[in-house]
C-alpha cells in the first residue's frame, strides 16, 4: 500500500518493497506535482491513480533503484568475484577500488554518466600514481583493468534489475 504526503503543492508517495538482507526496510520514492489548473478533485484522483501506477512498477520491480556504487560493488564482489575471479584478479580487483570508490563510490549507480567514467580515466591518465613502490603514470593497462573492474560490476547490475545501462559501454 501506497503512502502519500502532502508537501507543500507537490506529494511524495512512498512504497515499501520489502527488506534488505540486514533487515532494514526498503522503501522507494517518488514526487508528483499537480498542473496548476487542476481543481482539488481532479488532484485527488490523480495522485490516487499516480500511487498506484508506481506501486504497481515497485512491485515489478521497474523502478530504479539508488543503490550507491560503493554498496553494490561490495556485494559483486561477494556474490560473484569471489567466485568467479581467480585469486589474484581479485585482490588486484580490491587495490584498484581505492580509486574507483574515491572516485565513484558516494555516487548512486542509477546517476553515474559515461562522462563520469571518462572523467575517472582521464584523471588517471594524468595523474601520479598513489603507491609508494613506482612512480610515474599508470599504465594503460592498468587504467583499463579499473574500467574492466567497473564494468564488470555494471554488468552485475544490469542482470539484477538495479540498472538498464553500463555507462562503461556508452565511452
Amino acid at each position: 500500500m501506497a503512502n502519500i504526503r502532502k508537501i507543500g503543492k507537490s506529494y511524495k508517495i512512498t512504497v515499501s518493497t520489502g527488506y534488505d538482507v540486514r533487515g532494514k526496510q526498503v522503501r522507494q520514492y517518488k514526487t508528483y506535482k499537480p498542473e496548476p489548473n487542476m481543481t482539488e478533485s481532479q488532484i485527488k484522483k490523480e495522485v490516487q491513480r499516480q500511487a498506484v501506477l508506481f506501486e504497481e512498477s515497485c512491485k515489478q520491480g521497474q523502478t530504479n533503484k539508488a543503490v550507491k556504487f560503493e554498496g553494490f560493488a561490495e556485494e559483486w564482489f561477494i556474490s560473484v568475484a569471489a567466485l568467479k575471479l581467480k585469486e589474484r584478479t581479485l585482490a588486484n580487483y580490491r587495490n584498484y577500488t581505492k580509486r574507483v570508490y574515491k572516485a565513484n563510490g558516494h555516487l548512486h549507480m542509477n546517476k553515474i554518466t559515461p562522462r563520469d567514467i571518462q572523467r575517472f580515466v582521464l584523471e588517471m591518465s594524468v595523474g601520479e600514481r598513489a603507491d609508494r613502490y613506482k612512480t610515474g603514470k599508470l599504465s594503460a593497462k592498468t587504467i583499463k583493468n579499473h574500467v574492466d573492474l567497473i564494468s564488470g560490476i555494471y554488468e552485475h547490475a544490469i542482470k539484477m534489475g538495479v540498472v538498464s545501462v553500463n555507462p562503461e559501454c556508452v565511452i
